[in-house]
């Protein structure tokens, strides 16, 4: 049975299940870990810095695709770019004789 008010929020949340495990990390990370959050604090700490990281190499990943697909096409795009560039002249010389 567990008290309301014993407990902080994240605990009592019935909507977030929790899992403990068990994780090995060097001692020069436990150190920096041990400075910079209080004792009690660090699984909320490492799951935001997991989900962190994740994104950001998430948007890496992705930013790096883009630039790949980009530069694949660059050569079709061009070649689109000047096929429609004398019809776009033709049209536009059209309007300004109107």
């Amino acid at each position: 049975m567990h008290t309301r008010g014993v407990y902080n929020n994240s605990i009592m949340d019935t909507t977030t299940i929790h899992k403990r495990i068990n994780i090995t990390l060097p001692q020069n990370t436990v150190r920096l870990l041990e400075k910079t959050v209080k004792k009690g604090g660090r699984s909320n700490f490492l799951n935001r810095a997991i989900k962190f990281y994740i994104g950001e190499v998430g948007r890496s990943n992705l930013k790096k695709l883009l630039k790949e697909r980009a530069l694949a096409r660059q050569e079709d795009d061009l070649r689109l770019a000047e096929e429609w560039f004398n019809l776009e002249n033709e049209a536009w010389s059209k309007i300004d004789r109107r």
